[in-house]
């Protein structure tokens, strides 16, 4: 689906990400919007859990932005949606301290 290795898209990605605030923000604002999405469903069982999936989830966008803006630059699936793809695995190597 991606049309190219993994790891070409992850360093195109992080192209997109060099300034320390625009890293920060996505540290914190991947994880929060990956989180959601499994209390989304969860919130089908257990309904007062969808605030919480809610708020994570406007909450790390809202830092993905910020991120972008002191960047200076448009989210990267403004240019190719499947870019929303890649930014969990960039986070990963991110961590890994390899990205």
């Amino acid at each position: 689906m991606l049309g190219k290795p993994m790891s070409a898209w992850v360093r195109d990605y992080a192209a997109g990400h060099q300034h320390p605030i625009n890293r920060l923000m996505h540290t914190w604002g991947i994880p929060m919007i990956v989180i959601s999405i499994p209390l989304f469903g969860l919130s089908f069982i257990e309904p007062q859990i969808l605030w919480l999936a809610v708020a994570l989830f406007v909450i790390g966008w809202i830092l993905q932005f910020v991120g972008h803006w002191f960047e200076g630059t448009a989210p990267e699936f403004f240019k190719d949606w499947r870019y929303l793809f890649v930014g969990l695995r960039w986070w990963i190597e991110k961590i890994k301290g390899k990205a």
